[in-house]
């Protein structure tokens, strides 16, 4: 069993930026991928960002556009999502997951594990 705990969210202006972090417990993160989704008000959940166990990053370009970067401590068992320029179309529920394998997966079905999420608010 894994359990996650996402932190960092917040209300911030359009333009900053902010770091959110998942920290987990009950096992070690290093074997596994471990990716970002997010879930805005009357849309689906869609993923953002993964990092497999090597560390290998992918990203739904079409929408961080080089904006977010994931990273991972696995001494810590933690991944953070950096943010910067962040938009109004950015607020959204931010959830991280893992997936029991070592690759990333654009599919929320991939995932056995979610945190609880955090909140990450944009104003214009």
């Amino acid at each position: 069993q894994v359990q996650l705990v996402e932190s960092g969210g917040g209300l911030v202006q359009a333009g900053d930026s902010l770091r959110v972090s998942c920290a987990a417990s009950g096992h070690f993160f290093r074997p596994y991928a471990v990716g970002w989704f997010r879930q805005a008000p009357g849309k689906e959940r869609e993923f953002v960002a993964g990092i497999n166990s090597l560390g290998g990053r992918t990203y739904n370009v079409d929408s961080v556009k080089g904006r977010f970067t994931i990273s991972r401590d696995n001494t810590n068992n933690t991944v953070y999502l950096q943010m910067n320029s962040l938009k109004p179309e950015d607020t959204a529920v931010y959830y991280c997951a893992v997936r029991m394998g070592g690759a990333t997966s654009y599919s929320t079905t991939d995932y056995s594990y979610w945190g609880q999420g955090t909140q990450v608010t944009v104003s214009s």
